[in-house]
């Protein structure tokens, strides 16, 4: 199968049995869900804990001509001196692995309200233009190594050719991510900082308040 459409998605991940012998379709109605990329905090089934959402079905997917970056903000709302939340870049020839989950609208809206911290117009869910979003089975994802990138002063490119694995493609038509409307993605001299290779920590330290950022629509097409 080279594609799934959001029918075959909700049959494919219902069926899955869990460790009390139930299928999952037996216990969330998948036919009021929408598929969803959790690319970062959200992807932590102890936040979605937090946040009131208990019963959501997450699997691993691989993420083509996409990256995970940092977005140019920090949110200090439980630790000091905060989180940096994840965001979506294009980027010709990367991959790496994320997950991406089902959930009916009123989880993404709770998810997206908890990004904002109660405020509108930081983060929205928008559905992707570009890139591709594969089914895969197991989480041997191993990204593009830094030595992989070459930067020419204007864009950067991977050097390292995509290996080939089985896994449908999602029709992105279907899928949801949220992403930081205000502005985009950290900066550094014209690259984006790619989570895959600088970790929160390092990327709090090395890089924030160092740049600037990239406005979120010359970085990503979005429908």
């Amino acid at each position: 199968m080279d594609s799934m459409d959001l029918y075959t998605l909700r049959e494919w991940i219902g069926g899955h049995t869990l460790s009390n012998g139930s299928k999952i379709n037996e216990i969330i109605n998948l036919d009021q869900c929408v598929p969803m990329l959790l690319i970062g905090e959200l992807s932590n089934p102890c936040r979605l804990n937090d946040i009131g959402i208990e019963k959501l079905p997450i699997i691993p997917v691989r993420i083509e001509h996409l990256a995970r970056t940092w977005a140019d903000g920090l949110d200090a709302r439980e630790v000091q001196p905060g989180v940096h939340h994840v965001t979506l870049a294009s980027s010709p020839g990367w991959w790496e692995l994320t997950h991406l989950t089902l959930a009916p609208l009123s989880d993404l809206k709770t998810m997206t309200t908890w990004l904002n911290n109660g405020r509108q117009g930081a983060w929205k869910p928008v559905k992707l233009a570009e890139g591709n979003v594969r089914i895969i089975e197991e989480y041997a994802i191993i990204p593009p190594a830094v030595s992989s990138m070459n930067w020419d002063g204007e864009r950067e490119t991977v050097n390292e050719a995509m290996p080939k694995i089985k896994g449908p493609e999602l029709e992105l038509t279907d899928v949801f991510v949220p992403i930081h409307t205000n502005y985009g993605c950290y900066d550094s001299r014209g690259k984006i900082i790619r989570c895959a290779h600088v970790g929160q920590r390092k990327f709090h330290e090395d890089f924030f308040r160092k740049g600037s950022s990239k406005k979120w629509d010359n970085v990503l097409k979005i429908r």
